[in-house]
């Protein structure tokens, strides 16, 4: 994004000349820069349809997302994936897509850029953009420098989606397959997390229940709602250590 940010115009009073623009209640609304902190962002719609033509690579879809109870709109596979992690993240409490468009000026010409999502979190607000790394452009960067410095002028965050490790994507998919609200009839849960107090691994504290296949589903619900935790920068298997969440009781 440095390199993006040397071709914007950042000159004395730019938050009062660059413009937002987002939807809601069915029509456009717009503002100044230096009045979107003002503005009540997670409140608006997207600010465009998604797209479906034969021609384009990517497909939209819809994902559910456990922290706001809804469905949010993906235009891809990447799209997708970021908003599980968010969801996993935890402290979510909404999530707009295609919550704006930013029009900025350039050292020679007035350009817009749509970001992808804005992110209500507990600890903040953050900007969001996603594109696979390989087809990140020139042009992709000064408009991922505008929107950073846009969030900047907010107090926001702003982050750039551009790869993800394969198994820390692999281990997400595991745990979102038990996100949904998920019965315990046999009353494995509290055992499991007694015995996670011993130090076992996944496939240990598995074994140690009746019922191993149904442990392990439980085990992923539990880790998904952070009531256990393994260290994501190694892949998830049997022999990865599960340690319980302070102040978890079984």
């Amino acid at each position: 994004m440095e390199d993006g940010r040397d071709g914007l115009d950042l000159g004395e009073g730019w938050t009062g000349r660059w413009t937002v623009t987002w939807r809601t209640g069915g029509d456009q609304v717009s503002c100044l820069v230096r009045d979107l902190v003002r503005t009540p962002m997670v409140d608006g719609d997207p600010i465009r349809c998604f797209s479906w033509q034969r021609e384009q690579c990517h497909r939209p879809g819809l994902q559910f997302l456990v922290s706001t109870g809804r469905h949010h709109g993906a235009e891809s596979l990447e799209e997708a994936r970021l908003l599980l992690a968010l969801d996993f993240a935890g402290g979510l409490v909404d999530v707009v897509s295609q919550p704006m468009r930013l029009r900025f000026d350039t050292a020679d010409k007035r350009r817009s850029h749509t970001p992808d999502f804005l992110a209500v979190t507990r600890s903040g607000v953050w900007l969001i953009d996603v594109r696979p790394e390989p087809l990140i452009k020139d042009k992709d960067r000064e408009s991922f420098a505008a929107a950073a410095e846009v969030a900047l002028a907010c107090g926001w965050h702003y982050v750039v989606a551009a790869r993800w490790r394969d198994h820390v994507w692999s281990s997400l998919d595991a745990f979102s397959s038990r996100r949904r609200p998920l019965s315990d009839p046999l009353r494995l849960r509290p055992a499991l997390l007694g015995a996670a107090r011993l130090g076992l691994t996944f496939g240990e504290l598995a074994a140690t229940a009746a019922y191993e296949p149904l442990a392990r589903a439980q085990l992923l619900h539990l880790l998904w709602h952070r009531k256990f935790g393994v260290d994501l920068a190694r892949p998830l298997a049997d022999r990865s250590p599960v340690v319980a969440a302070p102040g978890v009781v079984a």
